[in-house]
């Protein structure tokens, strides 16, 4: 989809700097990256902000059956697992 932005000198020097850097092969491809990468990190974030929000959400013995769940079944669950 092709549409028209108008950017800052600052932008626009950024946004070539970043092509170069990544090689990319036009400035679109390179803002494309750029908006790509902006995404993920939003997406990063939020899923960081729900898993803080339930830990905060449950009970300290919930907290510890899953400490214990961790620390004594994790480390075992990937054994019988074939590669």
């Amino acid at each position: 989809m092709k549409r028209s932005f108008t950017l800052t000198p600052e932008s626009v020097a950024f946004v070539a700097d970043t092509r170069q850097k990544r090689r990319a092969g036009s400035d679109s491809e390179a803002l494309d990256l750029l908006l790509r990468e902006a995404r993920l990190e939003v997406k990063r974030q939020e899923l960081e902000a729900s898993i803080t929000a339930y830990y905060d959400s449950i009970s300290d013995e919930e907290r510890k059956e899953q400490a214990d769940w961790a620390e004594n079944t994790a480390p075992n669950m990937w054994l019988e697992v074939p590669e």
